[in-house]
């Protein structure tokens, strides 16, 4: 049996005591060790106070690295990660990489919303952590990167003001914080008729449009993404205005991951780079706990290089083997799912327009076992458009 593939963005992590812990603690709850997050080694690590000074180090090796904890540790947020003093954001010297993302917090001394932002909170951190993890741009608006930057703005729509939309402009991602509550959130979820609704699938698919504009707006994708989602200078308000109205064409499933995909091709963008994070992710903590798609007794009709025709990859291999062991991972928890009565917990099928989609999402972020950052090309020979090490 093939060994299973390294995982990306790794999910299992153990204390100094041996017990397991997880991606979102900062104790271990057996001896009490402080933990943290290294979003560049993405490692979780037990902790012990630097003498005489407010850093911590590993608590292992000989000669451990020396960090700060972030400032919103002891926040609502209850942010676990770690700030090398060496590269700290200009306007924010104590927080995180991912907590120097946050440009606007709703009022926190509602409670409610306090609550809120900690839900939010957890979820930007899984997200970011994984977008680091496959070397993609990740820098703040408000202290890195004051052009091309990344920010979300947490919001709460006013009494009697005009409500708060969840969306992306220029950079800015804005989250209606009310999607934090459980049953406001299913209650949308119902009502727009949708399968899958999660404060991280937000996140995820906001953070698409940001990426196609980073990634793909005026780049060597630029026509290749036309050809396969349709041209985006379509009237988007009309289209959006005319899904709502009319709701999606009968036939979606054949072409689109989602019924909203069928909107326009931005939306179409932005739901298939969600289904491909989500896909990533769950795989590489399957992946960190041993399990793999390719070792699950359930047999599926593979999806094959016919299905990837005239894309242009010299190589579908990899992305092939991603995608089946994916479809036969979800066979297994669906039917877990169905044995504890609840909703599948992979409500999708995909057609082989939808796979040729992903595939392209899969090109642009360019995942590579292992690869630096700089052998990224894009068609015609256009060069990278981020910089850093793509180190899984």
């Amino acid at each position: 049996m093939a060994a299973i593939p390294e995982p990306i963005t790794p999910r299992k992590f153990e204390c100094r005591c041996g017990r397991p812990v997880f991606f979102r603690n900062s104790e271990c709850i057996a001896c009490h060790t402080p933990l943290g997050y290294d979003p560049e080694r993405r490692r979780l690590l037990p902790l012990e106070p630097v003498p005489g000074t407010e850093l911590w180090k590993e608590a292992r090796p000989r000669r451990p690295r020396r960090y700060r904890r972030c400032a919103n540790l002891d926040s609502a947020s209850g942010c676990n990660w770690l700030v090398d003093p060496a590269d700290e954001g200009a306007l924010s010297p104590q927080q995180c990489r991912c907590c120097r993302l946050t440009r606007t917090l709703p009022d926190l001394s509602i409670m409610a919303n306090a609550e809120r932002w900690a839900r939010l909170a957890t979820a930007q951190r899984r997200l970011v952590s994984q977008l680091i993890g496959l070397g993609l741009p990740v820098k703040s608006r408000v202290a890195e990167d004051t052009q091309r930057g990344l920010a979300f703005d947490l919001l709460q729509t006013p009494p009697g003001g005009p409500a708060v939309v969840t969306g992306h402009a220029d950079g800015i991602i804005t989250i209606d914080v009310e999607e934090a509550d459980d049953p406001t959130r299913e209650q949308r979820r119902h009502a727009l008729g949708e399968p899958y609704r999660t404060l991280l699938g937000h996140l995820r698919h906001e953070v698409g449009h940001y990426y196609w504009q980073r990634l793909v707006d005026n780049s060597g994708w630029h026509e290749p993404f036309r050809r396969l989602f349709g041209d985006e200078r379509a009237d988007y308000g009309a289209a959006l205005a005319r899904h709502y109205e009319q709701g999606a064409p009968p036939d979606w499933g054949a072409r689109h991951v989602s019924a909203y995909a069928s909107s326009h091709p931005w939306e179409d963008w932005a739901e298939t780079w969600a289904h491909y994070l989500h896909m990533i992710d769950t795989l590489d903590t399957a992946r960190s706990f041993g399990l793999d798609g390719e070792t699950v007794e359930l047999n599926y009709e593979r999806f094959g290089n016919s299905a990837l025709a005239d894309s242009g990859d010299r190589n579908p291999g990899p992305f092939l083997a991603i995608v089946n062991g994916w479809m036969e991972l979800t066979g297994v928890l669906n039917e877990l799912s169905r044995s504890m009565g609840v909703a599948d917990f992979y409500p999708f099928v995909l057609s082989p327009p939808a796979l040729r989609k992903l595939h392209f999402v899969h090109r642009v972020v360019g995942v590579r076992t292992p690869a630096p950052a700089a052998e990224r090309v894009q068609p015609n020979g256009a060069q990278p458009l981020w910089s850093g090490a793509q180190t899984a």
